[in-house]
């Protein structure tokens, strides 16, 4: 058996498991989130824009609305994002140096966090491969309807995430650089993907018009004002390192660098641009690390932030990197798959956040009991939003968010704005305790519901345990009488 075929073997298990991954992996708040936004489809939402919840909509009336289905729409369509960068590594290297950066790409991590968990980038992705596509046909091969559909794909990644404004930072940056094809920085065809993205991303700015430029503000004034206090964070730096190196491994994450690190040496020994081909791919992911990078030592930059410039980095990589590289990388993956396959079945590393798929279903179960016994009085949690979002997936009752005490309650605030209907009614608090240190009740009222009811009382809390008996999560329920209001945040 050849050394490419014994490759292909190991590339597919890897996206065997993958798949397992995918489906056996329970619901994760981001999952009853974005669910949530495509059932109360917008033009865009409070903190994200509408693409995750129009392809969630699509999907799930396609395949249902159980959490397979909806594991298994993020799937396809990163799915679809690993196939399309497949096309765009052959437009730029032989089939066989296409082949060599598709394993690269498709053994890392980052493609499974995308299989497995709803999030803006899963659109985001593959609407981002799909603009170096058509970027790529409209510059190379000087196609007038590629510059139209870059400029539509480009304004489908911001309808994903804002983040997409760098493929037009990008754009003009290799057209700025480039001699031979400057010209169409002042072209009709620039103008008409200026165009067409402005139409495409103008329901977004239509909403946030109608309500104050809310998803705009939310955005960047809080990361704005941290980025500006200036204040270096190694911590941060290293942390990002960390998480970066586990989501590309570590082969390919050592190569990008080395391989950027050598352009750039490179430029300012000879002063002296590659080709143009080489350009674009340099231009369409170097600038984006840089900045996150630099961002990262002042500020912490999530693991999914840097995702987009590697669609371009690891097809450059993939020219350099040597063939006997693959196959450890592609072992380290198996490995790492397996253990996460066996994490998700076997719950063998305790979770001590909100941020798991362990257990909601039995707590919602449960906590359906106890509002049985309780018709009168409405639920609400206060942790932006992950138990709300997971307990109205499961529950038939409505659960209400944190702008029930006057807190920033995302997109739950603008669809729940006007709560005086509720007001003079009983309320039970769902209340997550992710560092359970003993099975008995919390003993004392949280501070933050106390002004906005009469009286409480503490019911038994929730406690759920794993195949071993042991308890891994316990959520507190406060029985509150006659709701008082709250001053909600201005939504239009």
């Amino acid at each position: 058996m050849s050394t490419f075929n014994k490759l292909c073997i190991g590339f597919i298990s890897v996206y065997i498991i993958r798949l397992a991954v995918s489906l056996s992996m329970g619901m994760m708040p981001q999952d009853a989130y974005y669910y949530f936004y495509s059932q109360n489809i917008a033009l865009s939402y409070f903190d994200h824009p509408p693409m995750v919840a129009y392809f969630l909509k699509v999907f799930t009336s396609i395949l249902g609305s159980s959490v397979v289905a909806i594991k298994l729409s993020n799937f396809l369509l990163s799915l679809g994002s690993f196939l399309s960068f497949y096309y765009l590594g052959k437009l730029f290297v032989s089939e066989t140096r296409a082949k060599h950066s598709a394993i690269l790409y498709g053994s890392s991590i980052l493609l499974t966090v995308l299989s497995m968990n709803t999030t803006p980038d899963v659109p985001l992705i593959f609407f981002w491969t799909l603009s170096l596509i058509s970027l790529y046909k409209a510059i190379f091969e000087g196609k007038v309807l590629h510059w139209i559909l870059s400029g539509l794909f480009i304004g489908m990644s911001f309808d994903s995430k804002y983040t997409a404004l760098f493929l037009l930072a990008c754009l003009v940056l290799f057209l700025l650089l480039s001699n031979k094809y400057r010209k169409y920085l002042f072209s009709y065809q620039f103008l008409l993907l200026l165009i067409v993205f402005a139409a495409t991303v103008s329901p977004v700015f239509i909403w946030n018009i109608e309500h104050d430029w809310m998803s705009f503000k939310f955005q960047g004034s809080e990361r704005t004002d941290s980025i500006m206090k200036f204040k270096i964070q190694p911590h941060y730096f290293g942390g990002n390192i960390g998480t970066q190196i586990m989501l590309l491994l570590p082969i390919l994450f050592v190569g990008m660098m080395v391989v950027m690190y050598k352009h750039i040496a490179k430029l300012f020994k000879t002063w002296k641009l590659p080709n143009e081909r080489v350009l674009f791919l340099i231009c369409f992911s170097l600038p984006i690390m840089l900045f996150f990078y630099g961002i990262s030592l002042i500020y912490w930059v999530k693991l999914n932030w840097l995702m987009p410039a590697y669609i371009a980095g690891i097809i450059l990589t993939g020219i350099y990197i040597k063939t006997k590289y693959l196959k450890p990388t592609l072992i380290i993956s198996l490995v790492l798959h397996v253990l996460l396959l066996s994490q998700m079945i076997f719950f063998y590393v305790p979770i001590k956040s909100d941020d798991t798929w362990f257990g909601w279903e039995e707590s919602a179960t449960a906590i359906h009991k106890v509002q049985e016994a309780n018709p009168k009085a409405f639920l609400f949690s206060a942790d932006d939003y992950k138990t709300t979002a997971v307990m109205n997936y499961y529950l038939d009752e409505k659960v209400y968010a944190q702008n029930i005490i006057g807190g920033n309650a995302l997109h739950y605030m603008v669809v729940d704005n006007d709560l005086s209907h509720l007001i003079g009614n009983d309320a039970i608090f769902i209340d997550s305790d992710k560092r359970i240190k003993n099975l008995d009740k919390k003993g004392s009222i949280p501070e933050s519901i106390q002004a906005y009811f009469d009286t409480f009382e503490e019911l038994e809390p929730i406690v759920v345990r794993d195949r071993y008996g042991k308890p891994q999560r316990k959520f507190h329920l406060f029985k509150c009488t006659n709701y008082k209001g709250a001053k909600q945040l201005s939504v239009k």
